[in-house]
């Protein structure tokens, strides 16, 4: 797989995760459903559609059975900053996942 293609991958998945990050501090302490538009969902929302721009672009110079696996990059991601960012507890069975999403990663793209 061509460099460009995996800068665009890893790029997207940090732009999903940022997203998702995002998303879970404009929804904190938000119950009332207009409430729920405020910058950081926006923010998120933008950086959702530039992930979306890169998996495209990487769709078009890749098969999807090269390109699908990167999405596990995102759950690692967002996993791994909600502990660093948002102060959430990383657990065994969690780091063992990660772990396994990681191997797993690097054995289907090597195809």
């Amino acid at each position: 797989m061509p460099l460009t293609v995996i800068a665009a991958l890893v790029g997207g998945a940090i732009c999903a995760a940022a997203g998702q990050l995002l998303f879970a501090a404009g929804a904190r302490g938000r119950t009332e459903l207009l409430s729920f538009l405020n910058i950081s969902i926006m923010a998120g929302l933008g950086l959702y559609a530039l992930s979306t721009v890169f998996w495209i672009y990487s769709l078009s110079r890749a098969q999807l059975v090269q390109v699908y696996p990167f999405t596990v990059l995102t759950f690692v991601l967002i996993y791994l900053s909600a502990i660093l960012l948002l102060g959430e507890r990383l657990s065994i069975s969690g780091f063992c996942g990660i772990m396994l999403v990681l191997v797993g990663l690097c054995l289907l793209s090597m195809q």
